[in-house]
């Protein structure tokens, strides 16, 4: 499943992951944990590949935060597999925002997952928001669905 559309001629993003050793759990594949962080990952790269570092956005007064996600594993990433994460903007509410994720190994997808995450103030008085330059930096990423 191709999660993702692109402005005309721009690939679409993907990050790669290379699979550590300490990521492998003793049933060898990658453990549950390590999904999260490479979703925030691609993430925090798509958005400097788009412009806003996310060392920019904090110092703009906001940040983001995980407050939901749902995740379903297939066959099990293993050590050593070439890994991308490609993922999609699928929802934009007030505050929060939703990304699906898809983990693949070639053109096979092993694991997606859907995160919610809500604009917070950095200096910790609350939800915020979603900034213009945050919803313009996540806009090419929508869903194929019906599309």
């Amino acid at each position: 499943m191709d999660t993702t559309r692109t402005p005309a001629g721009e690939a679409p993003f993907t990050y790669p992951v290379e699979v550590r050793y300490m990521e492998v759990d003793q049933q060898g594949v990658v453990f549950n944990g390590w999904y999260l962080t490479w979703f925030d990952q691609a993430m925090m790269h798509f958005l400097a590949h788009r412009g806003l570092a996310y060392e920019s956005m904090m110092a703009r007064g906001y940040d983001v935060q995980l407050i939901h996600n749902q995740t379903t594993w297939r066959p099990a990433v293993r050590w050593l597999e070439p890994v991308e994460v490609a993922f999609a903007a699928s929802r934009f509410g007030t505050t929060s925002f939703d990304l699906d994720f898809s983990v693949r190994v070639g053109s096979e997808e092993r694991v997606t997952g859907r995160t919610t995450y809500v604009v917070v103030a950095t200096d910790g008085s609350g939800k915020r928001p979603i900034p213009a330059v945050l919803r313009e930096a996540l806009a090419p990423l929508t869903p194929l669905i019906g599309g």
